[in-house]
């Protein structure tokens, strides 16, 4: 859980502190900008607000690893959703705006993470988890989107170090496989999720595990 707040911490602070001009520019999500990105954190907020607040009696059916869907194919940008989120982003107008609903929405979410039992159960997408699993799920959550966020923004700080490394163990563990050790933790997580093609050299040192990728994840 101390992971979790870390993580969406650094990725809302980082957020909060792009210059207007860099709302505009295209992200690491395809077809989304870095505002549409920063709206789909919102949605992800009200994900876990509404998620602690569903509580289960039934016994898990899912951890932090098997939360995650694989898909068949990446997201188009054509889910109803998705298109909907770029519209509502368009909507705020002004960074600001945008910028105090994702520290509002955000703030909540992470003192309600910070408040909730760890062994709480509780249910999202027809799945029972433990409160402490669905937050270390959303480590990789947050992970990707703040590689996704400074995908073109250099100089923006990136992803807390223990998250990527959490992070990259839960992608293997999805894989099947670990990646190669010369490849860095943020290497692993772009490659892995098909956010960005392997090098021929990195594709040869994938060997095997090159044909199972991209890892969509839903």
């Amino acid at each position: 859980m101390d992971l979790f707040s870390r993580s969406w911490a650094a990725l809302r602070t980082a957020v909060a502190e792009l210059p207007d001009e860099d709302f505009e520019r295209p992200s690491g999500c395809a077809g989304w900008l870095v505002r549409d990105l920063a709206c789909h954190l919102v949605i992800d907020a009200q994900d876990v607000l509404i998620t602690l607040a569903t509580p289960e009696d039934r016994e898990p059916t899912r951890n932090a690893v098997t939360y995650w869907d694989l898909l068949d194919e990446p997201p188009t940008g054509d889910d109803p959703l998705d298109a909907l989120i770029v519209r509502l982003a368009a909507a705020y107008q002004e960074p600001r705006l945008l910028k105090f609903h994702l520290d509002d929405v955000g703030s909540a979410a992470g003192r309600a993470a910070a408040l909730a039992d760890p062994a709480a159960r509780v249910g999202t997408k027809d799945q029972v988890l433990t409160v402490g699993d669905y937050l270390s799920a959303y480590v990789m959550e947050w992970t990707l989107h703040h590689l996704d966020l400074i995908a073109h923004l250099p100089h923006v700080p990136g992803p807390p170090a223990e998250g990527l490394s959490r992070s990259r163990a839960m992608l293997e563990e999805l894989a099947g496989a670990a990646f190669p050790a010369a490849f860095s933790d943020a290497d692993a997580l772009l490659v892995g999720t098909g956010r960005r093609a392997p090098t021929a050299g990195e594709r040869a040192a994938l060997g095997e595990l090159a044909g199972r990728l991209p890892l969509v994840l839903g």
